[in-house]
């Protein structure tokens, strides 16, 4: 769907910003787009490299539909590199028609028809980037919502304008990550630009789909206080106050390249909730800290608890979306 020819067989991918020149017989930076005989083709469609049945919050989605079930697919490739990956395994593959070998075919209506014989409420597309294989995504969310399912994209945010619009029409939610909201940190980590995703974001919310936003610490590369201090006023002035903000723990076990990096220090991501409160965000949740009152949903008027956490299991006090308390709004979007 994305593509342009140009001279000598090349195509160029026109589906994220890096715009790709690709060589016949060759892929794109992600390594799921190649160009076979002149023509761009996707190597991932179809092949999903897991499906699970979790819960929504484990999307990173604390305000959509919270206490529902979604169908999550994986699939392969990413059109960043970003060091620290938790997901590098399907992300940062090599040889993605080896690995799809060795998959089972599932098409826009067998995932369908998993979420709908599971009773989930939702279908999402989350672990590796989405966008990268847009096709599969755009047939199974166009398909779900004949089936009232909601559809929930996690992504990074590098896409093409042209790519977000193509998801638009059957798009519920998303939550992209903001990295870090210093340049040099997308190119040298992620060997990408951070221009283009706050342009994806702000774009994300004026066309009023559910957004929520994540960053992770990482220990000296993430955690610089002016830097925090300037992404979230961002949040609160470029998007709304209202915006979630999910700060979340760095693991160096599970990461790509940075496994000699400490954890982050608990101190610096207290610091930085207390930072997103100064700047007026009404929701900044912390993730992979112990105890999980971090994660619990307080309202933002009278400070009451209106959702509590613990793990993957959610207490709802009133699933009208508003504070059982004081009846005040928790721009919570409560599912059908």
């Amino acid at each position: 769907m994305f593509y342009e020819k140009t001279e000598k067989g090349e195509v160029q991918c026109i589906l994220c910003h890096h715009y790709c020149k690709i060589k016949d017989g060759k892929t794109g930076i992600c390594g799921v787009r190649a160009n076979r005989g002149g023509k761009l083709v996707s190597l991932s469609f179809g092949y999903p490299t897991a499906l699970n049945i979790e819960p929504i919050e484990k999307k990173n989605l604390f305000h959509f539909m919270p206490g529902s079930q979604t169908l999550s697919i994986a699939t392969l490739g990413c059109n960043l590199k970003c060091q620290y990956c938790q997901n590098w395994e399907l992300s940062q593959i090599k040889q993605a028609e080896e690995m799809t070998d060795k998959l089972n075919y599932y098409g826009p209506e067998k995932i369908v028809e998993e979420a709908v014989g599971d009773e989930c409420e939702s279908i999402s597309f989350d672990y590796n980037e989405p966008t990268v294989g847009i096709e599969y995504l755009v047939e199974v969310f166009e398909l779900a919502k004949s089936f009232k399912l909601s559809t929930v994209l996690c992504s990074n945010g590098f896409y093409a304008p042209r790519a977000f619009f193509a998801m638009l029409p059957n798009l519920d939610a998303i939550n992209i990550e903001i990295k870090s909201f210093s340049p040099d940190f997308y190119r040298n980590y992620c060997s990408a630009d951070l221009g283009p995703v706050l342009e994806n974001v702000k774009t994300a919310k004026a066309e009023q789909v559910h957004l929520e936003v994540t960053t992770l610490i990482i220990p000296g590369m993430t955690d610089d206080i002016d830097m925090l201090y300037e992404l979230a006023g961002f949040i609160a002035n470029e998007l709304d106050a209202d915006t979630p903000w999910h700060i979340k723990r760095f693991n160096p076990d599970k990461s790509w390249k940075m496994k000699k990096l400490p954890p982050t220090d608990e101190d610096i991501l207290y610091e930085a909730m207390e930072i997103g409160k100064e700047a007026g965000l009404k929701y900044v949740y912390l993730g992979n800290v112990p105890g999980g009152q971090n994660e619990n949903t307080y309202c933002p008027v009278c400070n009451e608890l209106a959702i509590r956490r613990m793990g993957s299991f959610v207490e709802r006090f009133d699933n009208s979306g508003r504070c059982a308390y004081c009846d005040k709004s928790l721009d919570i979007i409560i599912g059908e």
